[in-house]
This record gives C-alpha cells, sequence and structure tokens, in this order.
C-alpha cells in the first residue's frame, strides 16, 4: 500500500467515537473555567482517526486545510466545530475560519506544545527566577516555525484565564489558556499576533465571577487613563558600552555623587522621553551633577502620585513614549557621562480592580491578612513579601530596570513602611514577629535578597534607600550581622533624613536665635559613619506647605538668597553624597507643582534675574566642579579619617569650620557662616603642613548674588596653636555665607 494511503487509511479495528466535545468539557470552555483546553480543542488521536476540534465563537463555518486536502468541520453548536479524519497521524494543518461577511485562514492556537520550559517553571515555583520578565507576561516570537505572541501570566488561584484583546475585539472567549500545573502559571501562544496589539487577561475567579485584569508583567502599557497592556519587544540598539565597562571601578561611596533630582512630566512639561533626551542632559552636564534621579518611570495611573502608585511595575509610563524611547533618554545621558538613578516602589500598590489588587480573586501580591495588607497611609495596599512568587517578582524587577534599561541605582522608596510591622499602627492594629518583635522579618529577608541579587548580576549599580528610622546595618552586607542581630540589608546608600530635618531646622531660625540650635547643625557627626549616607533635599521638601527650599529661610530676599547659597556650600562640604530637587538649583520661591514644574521664567535675563536666580544655579554650577576636582569631598566619605571638626562649638558666633581629607591626605577646610554680619580676621585652626590656602569658593561672590566679601589673597598659616591644631589663619568671614579653602 502506498505511503499517503497508509497515512490516510483508518487504523483497522478500532471503532470510530465522536470527535465532539463532552458535555463536562463543553461546559468548562463555555464558562472560562478549563484547565487544560488543549487537551480538548486541537488536533488529537482517537478510535478511528484524528478528531478535531475547535472553539470559534461567531465562526459560521470551519475548515481544516492541510496540503491539498480541505475537509469541512460540523457545527457542533455554541461556536464548537469537530470533525473525525480518517488518519493515522496529526497531519501540518491550518483552520479556514469563515464569519459573516469574511473568512481567514490562521494556524491553530491548541496544536501547539508549551513555550515555557520545566526550568523554568521549576524556578517561578522556587521564587527563584531572575530574568521572569523573559518568561512571563506577552513576548512576540517564533514557536514551532510560527511567528506569534506566546502570552502567559502566574493567577494560581483562578478557575480559568483566558486572553481578550484588539485581535478578538475584547472577547476572550475562544482564547483560553492551560494551566501549567502546580506554578501557578498559565500559557496560550497565540499564532498571527504581533507587536502593538492590546490585551488582558480575562481570569475566572474562585466564587465563579469574571475579572478583566491588566498584565502585571506588561512591558508597555497604553497612556492613562486607558489600562490596557500591550504585546512589545526592544530593537534598541544601545550606544553606551563605555559607560558601562567605566561605571564598576570605584564603587558609589568612594566616588564622586552629586545627584540632580527630576520628575520627569513636570521638568519641561509636553516633553516627550526623546525631546528630554535633547535637553535634559546637555542641562544637568552644564550644572556638574554627576547623576540624575528620577522619580518613580514606572506605569502609574494616578499622575498626581508622582508615579509613587504603581500598577506596571515593567512598563515604563507610557505618558512620555515607548519603553525604547526611554532607553533612548537612558542613552543619552550615558554618552553625556551622566549615571541614572530611578527611583523604584516595592513597598506598596493601589486597589485599581484592574491591576494587582486580589489579581486572580484572592489576595495575590498583597498579604492575605487584611491587616497586613492594608497600607495605613497611603489607602494602598503592601506587598506579601513572604510568599516567595511575589519576593520574585520584585527581586527580577529591580534586575528588569537595571539590565533591560541600564539603570545604574535604584532608589527604593519608603524602606522603613515595609521594615516595621506597626509602621503608622496603633496596638491591636498589628501582630508581632515569631520573635515577639516589631521587625518584618519578611521585608527583611526580601530587602536582603534584593541587594545581594542586584549587586552578585549588575556590576557598578548602586541601591540607596530612603529609610527615615535608626535601623541598624541598613548599609552593611547582607552577610554581618549587627548587635540587632539581624544581617545588613545591603544597600549601598542611605538617605540621610536626620541630617536634613535638623540643618533646615537650623536654618529657618533667624540668625539671632541659631545660637541656641548649633548642635542641629554638628549632631550629624556624632552618627555620620554609622551608615554610607546621601544627603537629601527631595521633592518631599518643597510640597504640601513645606515651602521651597529658598523659602524656608528668614528674612528679606536678599538674606534668603544668602542663606541658601550659604546652607548649599555647607551640604556640598558636609560628609556624604548630595541630592538637590529640580528648582531648587536656582532658587525657585514657589514650592514645585507637577502641574508646571520649575519656574524657568525666573531665568529669563528680562526678568532681572542674574543676580538672584541665575546667581544660585551658577554658584551649584561652581559647587559640583569644585567638588568634582576635590577627592577631599568624596573618597572618604564613609571613613572618619576623611573629616576632622576644626570648630563645631562657636554657636555665639554662627560659625562651623571643618577639614575634609582625601586618601592621600590632602584638606580642604570649609567654614561656614550663619551671621549676617562681617567677621574680620576671624582665626580658624589648621594643620601646619600646609604652607598656604587659597580661596577656592565663596558663596558670597558677586556672581552669585553676594556682597561680595572675598579672601582675594594666599593665606598663610600663622604658627599660633588654635581650635586643637597646631597653626592657625585669619580670614574674613562674608554674611551668611560658606568658604572653602584648598592648599595652594
Amino acid at each position: 500500500m502506498p505511503e499517503d494511503a497508509q497515512r490516510l487509511a483508518p487504523p483497522e479495528a478500532e471503532i470510530a467515537v465522536s470527535p465532539a466535545v463532552d458535555a463536562g468539557d463543553r461546559e468548562r470552555l463555555l464558562h472560562g473555567t478549563h484547565h487544560a483546553p488543549h487537551s480538548v480543542l486541537g488536533a488529537h488521536p482517537v478510535p478511528g482517526g484524528i478528531a478535531f476540534r475547535a472553539f470559534r465563537p461567531y465562526a459560521r463555518a470551519v475548515t481544516v486545510v492541510s496540503g491539498g486536502m480541505t475537509v469541512g468541520l460540523h457545527d457542533d453548536g455554541d461556536g464548537f466545530f469537530s470533525g473525525l479524519l480518517p488518519l493515522r497521524e496529526v497531519p501540518a494543518y491550518r483552520l479556514r475560519v469563515a464569519y459573516e461577511g469574511t473568512e481567514v485562514e490562521t494556524e491553530d492556537a491548541y496544536r501547539f506544545l508549551p513555550t515555557l520550559g520545566e526550568l523554568d517553571l521549576h524556578l517561578i515555583g522556587e521564587g527563584r527566577h531572575e530574568e521572569l520578565w523573559t518568561v512571563l507576561g506577552a513576548h512576540p516570537t517564533a514557536h514551532q516555525g510560527v511567528s506569534g505572541t506566546r502570552f502567559s501570566v502566574w493567577a494560581p488561584n483562578a478557575l480559568g484565564v483566558r486572553v481578550a484583546g484588539s485581535f478578538n475585539f475584547w472577547d476572550g472567549t475562544g482564547f483560553p489558556m492551560r494551566s501549567l500545573g502546580s506554578s501557578g502559571v498559565w500559557e496560550l501562544f497565540v499564532p498571527g499576533i504581533g507587536e502593538g496589539e492590546l490585551y488582558k487577561f480575562e481570569i475566572t475567579r474562585p466564587d465563579g465571577s469574571k475579572t478583566l485584569r491588566a498584565d502585571p508583567m506588561a512591558r508597555r502599557t497604553e497612556v492613562p487613563p486607558a489600562t490596557s497592556s500591550i504585546v512589545t519587544s526592544s530593537r534598541y540598539e544601545w550606544g553606551d558600552a563605555q559607560w558601562l565597562e567605566r561605571r564598576a571601578e570605584v564603587p558609589a561611596h568612594r566616588a564622586p555623587l552629586s545627584v540632580y533630582e527630576v520628575h520627569l512630566p513636570s521638568w519641561r512639561p509636553g516633553l516627550t522621553y526623546r525631546q528630554l533626551a535633547e535637553q535634559l542632559p546637555a542641562y544637568v552636564k552644564d550644572l556638574g551633577f554627576t547623576h540624575v534621579e528620577l522619580m518613580p518611570v514606572a506605569e502609574h495611573p494616578f499622575g498626581g502620585s508622582w508615579g509613587y502608585q504603581v500598577t506596571g511595575f515593567y512598563a515604563p509610563t507610557a505618558r512620555l513614549g515607548t519603553p525604547d524611547d526611554f532607553r533612548y533618554l537612558v542613552d543619552a545621558l550615558h554618552r553625556a557621562g551622566i549615571g541614572v538613578i530611578m527611583d523604584w516602589v516595592p513597598a506598596h500598590f493601589p486597589r485599581d480592580e484592574w491591576a494587582l489588587a486580589e489579581f486572580d480573586g484572592r489576595p495575590l501580591y498583597e498579604h492575605s491578612d487584611p491587616l497586613r495588607a492594608a497600607h495605613p497611609d497611603w489607602g494602598t495596599l503592601e506587598f506579601d513579601f513572604g510568599r516567595r512568587e511575589v519576593r520574585n517578582f520584585l527581586v527580577a524587577n529591580a534586575l528588569y530596570w537595571c539590565e533591560e534599561f541600564h539603570i545604574d541605582g535604584l532608589r527604593v522608596d519608603a524602606v522603613a513602611s515595609m521594615l516595621y510591622l506597626d509602621y503608622s499602627r496603633e496596638p491591636g492594629q498589628w501582630t508581632p514577629n515569631e520573635h515577639g518583635g516589631r521587625e518584618n522579618l519578611d521585608a527583611v529577608a526580601f530587602l536582603q535578597e534584593m541587594n545581594a541579587t542586584v549587586y552578585r548580576r549588575v556590576p557598578g549599580v548602586v541601591t540607596i534607600a530612603e529609610e527615615s528610622t535608626a535601623w541598624d546595618g541598613v548599609t552593611r552586607a547582607t552577610h554581618h550581622r549587627g548587635p540587632s542581630g539581624f544581617g545588613g540589608l545591603g544597600f549601598g546608600l542611605k538617605w540621610n533624613m536626620g541630617w536634613m530635618h535638623d540643618s533646615l531646622e537650623y536654618m529657618s531660625h533667624e540668625p539671632v536665635h541659631r545660637r541656641y540650635h548649633h548642635g542641629e547643625m554638628t549632631f550629624s557627626m556624632v552618627y555620620a559613619y554609622s551608615e554610607n549616607y546621601v544627603l537629601p533635599i527631595s521633592h518631599d521638601e518643597v510640597v504640601h506647605g513645606k515651602r521651597s527650599l529658598v523659602s524656608k529661610m528668614p528674612g528679606d530676599w536678599w538674606r534668603r538668597r544668602a542663606d541658601l547659597r550659604a546652607y548649599l556650600g555647607f551640604m556640598w562640604a558636609h560628609p556624604g553624597k548630595q541630592l538637590l530637587f529640580m528648582g531648587q538649583e536656582f532658587a525657585q520661591g514657589a514650592e514645585w507643582s507637577e502641574a508646571h514644574g520649575p519656574d524657568w521664567w525666573l531665568l529669563d535675563p528680562h526678568y532681572g534675574a542674574e543676580a538672584d536666580h541665575r546667581g544660585v544655579r551658577d554658584l551649584v554650577r561652581d559647587l559640583n566642579t569644585v567638588y568634582r576636582a576635590s577627592p577631599a569631598l568624596w573618597q572618604y566619605d564613609t571613613e572618619p579619617a576623611g573629616f576632622r571638626w576644626v570648630t563645631g562649638d562657636a554657636a555665639d558666633d554662627n560659625v562651623l569650620a571643618f577639614l575634609r581629607y582625601d586618601a592621600d591626605g590632602s584638606p580642604l577646610l570649609a567654614v561656614s557662616h550663619f551671621a549676617p554680619v562681617v567677621r574680620h580676621d576671624y582665626r580658624i585652626g589648621v594643620p601646619d603642613d600646609v604652607p598656604a590656602w587659597h580661596e577656592a569658593l565663596n558663596t558670597d561672590a558677586a556672581r552669585y548674588g553676594g556682597s561680595d566679601v572675598p579672601n582675594p589673597d594666599t593665606v598663610k598659616p600663622e604658627p599660633q596653636g588654635w581650635h586643637g591644631l597646631p597653626a592657625s589663619i585669619r580670614l574674613t568671614l562674608p554674611p551668611l555665607a560658606t568658604v572653602w579653602l584648598r592648599p595652594a
């Protein structure tokens, strides 16, 4: 018998069975509760041949096309079609589907093997898939030689999951996904679907109700308030290889790090990522900052949250462009020599019914205990850090931004709210941990895992904690235990919130009263080396009635600007890295508004801003220039050997003076004078091994808008000991000013 005839011949001694989908399977497919649609639909050997079954709601007819063979399937009603062909094996075939007024020929989605392998599923189940974004979500790909999109989602409590999107008129009835066993992952490869298609997952909850959800792993979204996920892939070709090779040469705590904090949508309102790439790098480079810190970029539905209530953890906000457009911006910053830090928000997420909250009908990403799940301050939900799949979702997310978008640092928001079970909670609203304490042991383990994984996989990246308490060991290595018994959290740097609060409190007082608050400017040095610190003047300090930085200062407009300049000079010289929020670099008088951004008009020469706002901006530029050229100001930021008080107790004079040292012992002398008078021949102790000093920076210079009281000549030490040092110099201290001096 010829081979073709053998293939077509029905198996002998087998009684043909009905190819139709049985009643139970039919019911589950119609109601979206089938765990294994591929076991029913598609082509399957049965007694008497190969059964072909298709579920195509709204179709008028379905035909199997294989080689030169075309066979119409029987209409079984409710969108089901079936037929039994007298074949010995499943052939290569396509389906020709006739709808009212049109006919399409397509691959059968239910003839394909799963696209996720056993190793991927094992790692997902263990919570250890460090490249989770490569397996979950929507991925245009070729599978078994056919182009299409692989959809996969973690929804372990779902009775069924279907894909709905622009390609099926948002009716997922005919697109049920299969459950991949105990992993909780559902998967479907849809042939012929490519980039740009909108989609969501239609989930049947345990109670039988339905919910339509955006993809938690979506890498691109619609522009809010629209909420659909978008099938995407990247074609971006990076040009920052040289930057990436260099960035790991010196750890962040021993390198110059001066950060300009930016809210991208309002920095220059209306600009896209690509338009920002033409303006932001040039501006930041001109001012001499080493890094930008971007307020959260991940997708968020409410712009007024400034990005801190995230729904799309894997998608840059579509408000400003596509993911590749955001890559273009990061690349442009790198090519300008500027590092990119991004705010990352793993503490909580909003309750939007189309996003993560009770994603598959039960608490999934949030804690199952309502008291643990509800964030008391923000009306949001806290992640369940004790669930391995949730930890995996977040750890992989940190890696995703660093690896896929070349982010150089993650500033982790609201760490304190994660670390304490009683954070903003009254007695009776929280349950102690297994040791009777208030520490959230799950959050501690998560942060340690995240930091250890990021530092292992992405050399040169720094993680930064916004942590407002005295938690021990925030920037200690995870394997080093401290007095508390916990290992370090493993961050590279920590925001010094204490310095920020104390120093701003001091500056808010009239100079005549500052002598009574002098300790607020010196106390930071008591704990300066307990962590690796960043000194943050962030967006949080210039909103909600707190006033802008210059408006916090007392007195008339001249004194306010002078105070601001003196404060910035003190800040840039103090141990720790610097962070300044946009608009504060040119003494904006109004609070920041995300609706209109910085008041750039203040820099217009026609406004007469030369000595006012432009002067402060020129000072910031010079602070950064001298800072970067002076290793004494950054090399030993985290070591006591890099600092020495000259005078920390001259409260009556409102004077603070200290020495900073680099690794070679070369000093820089910083003197801050927070009184509105000139002090002539003010004696300052200095080492006796520097033959002469010269003024490297004076915040009172005329070009900054000051009164221009300088120390123009080289200052030579006198052998008279002072302030516990073997020699001394006599300086003229300008009013409300900081002066930096370096060896001549």
